[in-house]
């Protein structure tokens, strides 16, 4: 295991990529990931990696340039934030549609209008239906973990589809924090030499991508998508307990803290699961059982590990950093359907907060749970609006 360093999230993704050696990379800059990609550029630069990276013109084109390169055979990686994500929203159903596993990291950052720079998570909510594995972190060490575990997951054989490694903007992105990364024959040992499934290049065994699909296959080639998700919550499982090997830290598809015993749970995604951690920490001080999960993967969503753990609780508190505008919150909407299996479903609350990066401390967080404890939330809740 390699010493401790201090680096922002932005850097660690870029630390792992140099590790790692990708084939490909082409990107386009965009607050708050540019720093990803200027870094990895500079071990291009310097000849600390052997990546063609390109710079085009938009992130459109960066996705698209992406597509053809996995397409032909080679492992590549990718980055965007935001209304970058938006412009490759034609292309991201095509890079799960041809199959391709690359990985894409995203510093989640309000969308447009009004124009805001800072942290929530519309963009990776606008794009979780395009048949994207969606991973989340809660902190640098947790960002720098997914980027090496996701090509393990994308391109495993039963998968086949290409992933986002999402982390905060700015919480994570620019945040520094300690961090122990891994080896380097440790990562490039652990992620393996690429080998692609049905490569363009591949002359000997001539391929079609990207062919008009009729209908009388269409639907059954969504259904192979959809069995890839399925199969990609097995695998992503085994990733994370090979992973545990070379780095000494578990994850799950689902993480929980203090829930066994909980009368309520709190949900989120992201950097926000620390702050509740601690917020359940004082809560459990005053006698009030409760816990917090973050599901790890948005998608494939481990909706049967949603159902076992909420089960029997008196209510589940959900806190979404998207507002879904003319209907329910997405990660709300996601553990509604998951709790809706279960015989008995527990009361559900909906509590959006933190949109366009406005902070969400521990009292808040402390407000809202006290709430919905003492029996005075609604269903649909808005922390700390001002209107």
């Amino acid at each position: 295991m390699e010493k401790d360093i201090a680096i922002n999230g932005d850097n660690a993704i870029a630390l792992a990529w140099k590790q790692m050696d990708p084939d490909v990379c082409a990107a386009y800059p965009i607050t708050p990931q540019t720093i990803i990609v200027e870094r990895f550029s500079d071990y291009v630069a310097d000849g600390e990696v052997h990546t063609e990276f390109v710079c085009t013109e938009s992130e459109h084109s960066a996705l698209t340039l992406c597509i053809a390169a996995a397409s032909a055979g080679a492992r590549t990686v990718t980055a965007t934030a935001s209304v970058g994500l938006a412009h490759m929203w034609e292309m991201l159903g095509a890079a799960s549609g041809m199959r391709v596993p690359l990985t894409m990291a995203v510093a989640n950052r309000a969308l447009s209008a009004p124009i805001n720079i800072h942290c929530d998570h519309g963009d990776a909510m606008a794009s979780r239906d395009t048949g994207w594995i969606i991973i989340f972190a809660e902190n640098v060490q947790e960002a720098y973990d997914n980027a090496i575990i996701a090509p393990k997951i994308a391109e495993h054989k039963d998968v086949q589809l290409p992933m986002m490694t999402c982390l905060d903007g700015f919480i994570l992105t620019h945040a520094i924090e300690r961090m122990t990364p891994i080896a380097d024959a440790d990562v490039k040992k652990f992620v393996g030499e690429y080998d692609p499934v049905h490569p363009l290049l591949d002359h000997k065994n001539p391929v079609t991508h990207g062919a008009m699909d009729g209908h009388e296959y269409y639907f059954e080639h969504r259904f192979q998508m959809q069995r890839a998700m399925e199969n990609a919550l097995k695998v992503a499982e085994d990733v994370f307990k090979d992973f545990e090997k070379i780095s000494g830290r578990r994850y799950h598809a689902l993480e929980q803290y203090k829930c066994d015993d909980a009368e309520f749970v709190a949900v989120c995604l992201g950097s926000t699961f620390g702050t509740l951690k601690e917020t359940v920490d004082q809560l459990r001080n005053e006698g009030h059982k409760i816990g917090v999960m973050m599901p790890r993967l948005l998608r494939p969503l481990p909706f049967e590990a949603i159902a076992k753990a909420v089960s029997g609780k008196k209510g589940v508190i959900v806190f979404d950093k998207f507002m879904t505008l003319g209907g329910f919150a997405p990660l709300f909407e996601d553990i509604s359907v998951s709790a809706g299996s279960l015989d008995k479903i527990p009361k559900l609350y909906s509590f959006v907060y933190g949109l366009g990066g406005r902070d969400a401390k521990v009292d808040d967080m402390r407000g809202a749970l006290l709430e919905v404890i003492g029996g005075n939330a609604k269903r649909i809740n808005y922390l700390g609006v001002k209107l």
